[in-house]
């Protein structure tokens, strides 16, 4: 479908996007090959390859097969993830600035974290991921419950307001106990940073069925999205359920967002700098959207976490903070070169 949204001379047609896409996936398979063949131990392209492809017990293909591969499928995970929660909150709330913990998935992770360290003692991220994810569920759950209270529902100005009062309640809560607890203070920072080091395979397997069941849900919404961004009144006439569209797209944003802080931690600006790429190229309707969003987000996080594994070797700069530090200027210049406008 051609956007006719968009000025004469600047109307996306299907071909044009496709292109666009072609071009997002090479920048997402460079960003693979980056992220399984450069770090603290480099490894030529050709060995790279061959031992995704062949194997071998040199200590290049155990580097890439045991750690590499493993962080670079969380990061193809999360990436994705955070990209397409973003895209939906964004559709659902009309508001350009909103990202993925608007809802307060983000603290409720955060607090599901800080109840696993510190009132059932655990300490492997796989037990993590787990309780985040429920913290995040029960977070989205009180914020639902408080903004659909008194006349006109859930409507995306309360859903701000519910997100963020929820946000600063259960961030007082976590900082009570984290100053008043030392031992989960030093085991809760290194998860709060927001880092794709030291994930596994086994959290790699638990993220991906959340992955595709959030997926599934904000694909079904795409149409009710596109609805919605004419307002209210137009879309309840061209007949969207906008009650379910946002009850679906806001469950689908939850799965996503809270699987993915919960595998990895906080990760800043994917949720809010991606959609409005995606955007920029893909106009305004919601299924290319999400499409673009699912591959420039991984790619992006990606990026920012094999850039912080060389900055200062043998150190490396958690990827939280590359994305923050890379995302910043991205969104910057994408709003001075266009109108930002609710999607």
């Amino acid at each position: 479908m051609t956007d006719t949204t968009a000025p004469p001379g600047k109307r996306r047609t299907p071909r044009h996007r496709i292109l666009w896409l072609a071009a997002a996936l090479a920048v997402l398979a460079v960003a693979v090959l980056l992220s399984l063949a450069v770090g603290s131990r480099n490894v030529p392209l050709s060995g790279t390859v061959g031992a995704l492809l062949h194997g071998g017990d040199s200590a290049d293909a155990v580097v890439i097969r045991e750690l590499r591969v493993p962080r670079t499928v969380v990061g193809l995970a999360v990436g994705a993830a955070l990209g397409l929660a973003g895209a939906v909150m964004q559709g659902l709330t009309r508001n350009p600035i909103a990202d993925p913990g608007i809802l307060g998935v983000s603290q409720g992770a955060a607090a599901g974290v800080v109840v696993a360290v510190s009132g059932f003692g655990v300490s492997t991220l796989t037990g993590y991921v787990w309780f985040g994810f429920a913290g995040a569920v029960v977070a989205t759950v009180l914020v639902y419950g408080l903004a659909g209270r008194g006349r006109g529902g859930a409507t995306p100005i309360k859903l701000a307001l519910a997100g963020s009062a929820m946000s600063a309640f259960i961030a007082s809560l976590n900082t009570l106990v984290l100053t008043t607890d030392a031992a989960t203070m030093d085991q809760f920072r290194f998860w709060h940073v927001g880092s794709l080091s030291g994930r596994t395979a086994d959290v790699a397997w638990q993220l991906l069925p959340f992955l595709a069941v959030g997926t599934l849900l904000v694909v079904a919404v795409a149409r009710g999205l596109d609805a919605l961004a004419l307002g209210e009144d137009t879309a309840r006439g061209l007949g969207a359920r906008t009650g379910a569209v946002r009850a679906v797209g806001a469950l689908g944003a939850t799965v996503l967002t809270g699987s993915a802080v919960a595998a990895a931690g906080p990760i800043a600006f994917i949720g809010l700098a991606v959609p409005h790429a995606a955007r920029a190229v893909a106009g305004a309707d919601h299924r290319w959207v999400l499409a673009f969003s699912a591959v420039l987000g991984p790619a992006l996080l990606l990026l920012a976490d094999t850039l912080g594994r060389v900055l200062f070797p043998p150190s490396e700069v958690p990827a939280g903070v590359m994305t923050a530090l890379v995302g910043v200027p991205v969104l910057v210049t994408l709003v001075r070169r266009r109108k930002v406008v609710a999607a």
